[in-house]
């Protein structure tokens, strides 16, 4: 056993590496899968874990089906890393789909007490802050990382790599150190005396305009909401009305709005 301990840690380091940017996800996912065919048992019991990381409060399709396999796995412990890994992706979402996965697993896995709790634990961080808080470590617009909250589910992840002796057993409480992830997934807008603003943005997916010349579009299929409002994984905002400047280019977490001294109300 002592000989495979490098290898589970290796299988996360390919996921830190990766998580920064979506197409370095997607190949790392295609490696991760290669390793779920070809692995030995300590790898194959990595890889949800490593998925989790690259998906972190974003339940995508690929990833949530994937999971869902492995969580039905002969080999126990797989089946364990694979539900922590399903609340981790969904964490915060309230994804109706992966709630639904999560359902069954319960009634599945009902005469069995480690993976049940485990399976409860995943349903906690789907439906977590009712689904007014996220884990994902990233922030403004994905440009920087959160070095206290990427430690907090490196804990996490590192003490599941051997479940049957920490989370599953008296060592649950590591489970706290996801707290240092946690942050609200709201848009609030306010003025310069900190009152809240309620004023029209519009949220869509956002696009990547590297590069691009002129004024290309930065979101597409976008809606338009009234402040405060709700951002996914890969959502992007911005504002709706001219009415208001922005002190900052990213509209993200609480953002501060001064009234725009050109602005001029058309009344029709």
């Amino acid at each position: 056993a002592w000989k495979a301990v490098h290898q589970g840690p290796a299988v996360l380091g390919i996921a830190l590496i990766a998580m920064a940017e979506p197409l370095g996800a997607q190949m790392a996912t295609r490696m991760l899968e290669h390793l779920l065919a070809y692995g030995e048992p300590p790898v194959r019991r990595c890889v949800p874990l490593a998925l989790a990381l690259l998906h972190v409060s974003d339940p995508a399709q690929q990833v949530v089906d994937a999971l869902s396999r492995l969580s039905h796995d002969a080999d126990t412990e797989a089946a364990q890393s694979a539900v922590v890994a399903l609340g981790i992706v969904g964490a915060g979402t309230n994804n109706a789909r992966l709630a639904g996965i999560l359902r069954n697993l319960a009634s599945y896995y009902y005469k069995e007490p480690s993976l049940l709790f485990l399976v409860r634990t995943a349903q906690g961080l789907t439906h977590m802050g009712k689904g007014l808080i996220g884990l994902t470590p990233y922030h403004t617009d994905k440009q920087l990382l959160s070095g206290v909250a990427l430690s907090g589910l490196l804990a996490v992840l590192t003490a599941c790599q051997d479940l049957k002796d920490t989370i599953g057993a008296k060592h649950h409480y590591l489970l706290y150190c996801l707290a240092t992830a946690m942050k609200p997934r709201m848009l609030l807008t306010v003025d310069n005396e900190g009152q809240l603003l309620s004023v029209p943005v519009r949220v869509g997916q956002a696009v990547d305009v590297v590069a691009q010349a002129g004024r290309p579009k930065t979101i597409t299929g976008f809606q338009t909401h009234t402040t405060p409002v709700l951002m996914s994984a890969g959502e992007r905002a911005e504002l709706g009305t001219e009415k208001y400047l922005p002190l900052t280019p990213i509209l993200e977490g609480t953002v501060i709005l001064k009234p725009n001294p050109d602005y001029v109300e058309v009344t029709e």
